[in-house]
């Protein structure tokens, strides 16, 4: 009876804007995964972690949920089944086959010292997924150690959010839209076994790196998207004779310019458009005073709130809701490997990740992945703990060069950095102290 009372209690809710175009474009070739991982400082005990995300998921019921089929869209409902906990044995951001994880948009895995999530995008965006993973780790600690948190009041602190669609609330009817209608370089190279997927770890000093940037008037997301483009002129698009721009997108937390409590998706994206030829973009000096224009451009409440409002205008258009979810699902799939063809990479840097003091001498470091795909072979994402930020790519393909290139040239700069990878592809030799994650 219990169990009936609480489907009642959640009978269904929409997809926020952005989340309905994920269950329709997504499947083994775009999972529209992202990954969140932390490492401690021992290894992981899997019945306490069942019992942390079971413990986790009580406080964030609106990811308690399972993806439904409409006649017009995808909906959540409630998820009446336990959540899987498992070993980790696949490639990280896999598309979730909801018939093997029990219906969830989530999965949590774990291997050695490592705790991982993959969260399928419609669910919610990194910043909310950051803190429903946050509070799995606190609960495992809280489980595992005892004696360290007996007297932690934290555990029956009550979770505060909304689950409403802020982006419906917060777009403006009049804004234009601002896309850039020119199609990206795309990454050339050899790729791997369909379904395999490259992880390299790049763990870089972050108070040196801070330093580095400053001297340069730059912040760090700046500094480090200039040498992403650096990098990808100097190692792939010289070498293949490229003539359309490099264009990366980074997603934007929009609740630092809008108001918002949502725990479902709420973010939008810049794209910094780097025509190298032609902008003269041939030296790093060149592409970073470039970069820092493009962010002082393009990153402000006005022209975010262009982009986020054309994408609701698009998602509210009455011609494309009356259009039957079978029939949506292929054109919009078709659209989005189109779309796709607009970037060459994505790097997402949702910043420092703060933990509460009891609680840090047990983690070593975060990760974050984003499912790198066809036309977007290699995607970057980076995040911070403590003096650690990680910088990771994710490739499809079977060359490291610009992950190598990336590493060389904080190097050359002198600040302090390591790799780790998950050993698909070598980039580093042993001699430099590679590790295997």
């Amino acid at each position: 009876m219990k169990e009936k009372q609480k489907e009642r209690k959640w009978e269904w809710r929409r997809l926020d804007n952005s989340a309905k175009i994920f269950p329709i474009s997504t499947g083994k070739k775009y999972s529209s995964v992202f990954r969140l991982s932390v490492v401690l400082t021992e290894n992981i005990q899997p019945k306490a972690l069942k019992q942390a995300v079971s413990q986790a998921l009580a406080k964030y019921e609106s990811f308690r949920v399972r993806m439904r089929n409409g006649f017009f869209w995808n909906y959540l409902e409630y998820n009446p089944k336990e959540p899987i906990v498992e070993q980790e044995k696949d490639y990280p951001c896999q598309y979730i086959n909801p018939r093997t994880n029990h219906d969830y948009l989530f999965k949590v895995t774990y291997f050695d010292q490592k705790i991982n999530i993959d969260i399928f995008h419609s669910l919610t965006d990194g910043n909310s997924g950051t803190n429903f993973f946050k509070e799995i780790i606190y609960h495992y600690l809280e489980i595992t150690h005892p004696e360290d948190f007996n007297e932690e009041i934290r555990g029956n602190r009550k979770i505060e959010y909304s689950i409403e669609d802020s982006y419906l609330k917060n777009y403006d009817k009049k804004a234009k839209g601002n896309a850039s209608s020119a199609k990206a370089y795309r990454l050339k190279g050899k790729k791997l076994a369909l379904g395999a997927v490259s992880a390299i770890h790049e763990i870089i000093d972050l108070e040196q790196l801070k330093k580095v940037s400053k001297e340069e008037g730059a912040t760090v997301t700046q500094y480090l998207t200039a040498i992403l483009i650096y990098v990808i002129y100097q190692e792939n698009y010289l070498k293949n004779k490229g003539k359309k721009p490099i264009k990366i997108c980074i997603p934007v937390n929009l609740k630092k310019y809008f108001p918002s409590n949502t725990i479902s998706n709420f973010f939008s994206y810049i794209t910094v458009i780097a025509q190298m030829e032609k902008q003269g973009l041939t030296d790093f000096n060149k592409i970073l005073a470039f970069v820092k224009e493009e962010f002082k451009e393009r990153l402000t409440p006005e022209e975010i709130g262009k982009t986020m409002s054309s994408n609701v205008k698009l998602g509210i258009n009455p011609f494309i809701k009356m259009i039957p979810l079978f029939i949506k699902k292929p054109l919009v799939r078709l659209s989005y490997v189109e779309i796709r063809k607009y970037t060459t990479t994505t790097f997402s840097n949702i910043g420092r990740i703060g933990i509460i003091g009891k609680y840090q001498k047990y983690i070593q470091e975060f990760l974050m992945l984003i499912a790198p795909e066809p036309v977007e072979k290699i995607k970057c994402a980076a995040c911070s703990f403590e003096n650690k930020m990680v910088m990771t790519f994710t490739s499809v393909l079977k060359e490291g060069n610009i992950e190598k290139g990336f590493y060389e040239f904080l190097s050359q700069k002198g600040i302090p950095i390591q790799i780790e990878s998950n050993g698909v592809i070598d980039v580093i030799s042993t001699e430099t102290n590679q590790q295997k994650k």
